[in-house]
């Protein structure tokens, strides 16, 4: 397949991102080819783990400009268009997903790599945000998972300065799992992948899922924190104030209970309106019920 070169070694799938004159940058029609390449890979039930790398020098050296046009007017849409189903592909692979990063990787090639399991590097590998100069917020899923990688403070270090990544420094960080010679970067990564493919396939991917890593989410809007009931934003402003939470004593055990409407908290808090009806709570316990 143009593009993208596929291999085979037993159950592990080899992705190969091959256009190495521009380091793999990416194109509608590279990501195209990679989105269906990862289709073709996994409807194989032998292929119990994959492997995705880059050709030669580089993993991948971010947008390639010369094809910017492509993209059209809206580059965001273009963008979610013609890059986000391969890195949904990635991130919704029924299979476990090893990165392989050999030279560069910038911009959204560093969000590419981020976008599979575990990454492996080359001693040469260098990573860089890089959209900060030239006036670009990271997308791609930068902004959701390299914060979950290294951290809030070093995420922003590495947005807002553009400073470059070793392989060294990425793997200190947590980036990167391991650091090899160049020489052994497939080597590594083949030895990690059989492994993986060794293992249960689906109890791994659902561990994945379980960590709330969904494809959706690298859009780059963080998802709704979970809320109690009545904390929908669209239902919190049919009150003019919100409500409390009281606690009914049942035995030895307190449980929620509503007061009127949305709940506030999970711990009562002296409310107000019923202070007596709290203070009976705690004092007296509710009636007709043992004592807490």
């Amino acid at each position: 397949m143009a593009g993208v070169k596929q291999a085979r070694d037993g159950a592990v799938g080899i992705l190969t991102l091959d256009e190495p004159a521009s380091l793999n940058a990416m194109t509608p029609d590279l990501l195209g080819a990679l989105a269906a390449a990862l289709a073709e890979m996994t409807t194989n039930e032998d292929v119990r783990a994959l492997i995705l790398t880059g050709a030669e020098r580089g993993f991948c050296s971010g947008q390639n400009l010369k094809a910017s046009e492509a993209l059209g007017e809206d580059i965001a849409a273009g963008v979610m268009r013609f890059y986000w189903p391969a890195f949904k592909a990635l991130r919704e692979c029924r299979v476990p997903v090893v990165v392989a990063v050999n030279g560069v990787a910038a911009g959204g090639g560093f969000s590419l790599a981020m976008a599979g399991d575990m990454i492996v590097a080359a001693r040469s590998a260098s990573f860089i945000q890089v959209f900060s100069r030239i006036a670009l917020v990271p997308d791609l899923g930068s902004t959701w998972l390299l914060p979950r990688l290294v951290g809030r403070q070093r995420a922003l270090e590495l947005m807002l300065l553009n400073e470059p990544l070793t392989a060294e420094r990425a793997q200190e960080i947590g980036l990167v799992r391991k650091v090899v010679d160049d020489a052994k970067l497939m080597e590594e990564a083949l030895t990690l992948a059989r492994r993986l493919a060794d293992g249960p396939t689906r109890a791994l991917v659902a561990t994945r899922a379980g960590r709330g890593e969904r494809a959706c989410d690298l859009r780059g809007a963080v998802p709704p924190r979970d809320r109690a009931p009545g904390h929908d934003p669209q239902e919190r402003g049919r009150h003019r104030r919100p409500q409390c939470l009281h606690r009914e004593a049942q035995g030895d055990v307190y449980r929620a209970v509503r007061c009127g409407a949305a709940p506030q908290s999970r711990h009562a808090r002296a409310c107000p309106g019923h202070p007596r009806l709290h203070i009976r709570i705690r004092k007296r316990g509710w009636p007709g019920q043992a004592r807490p």
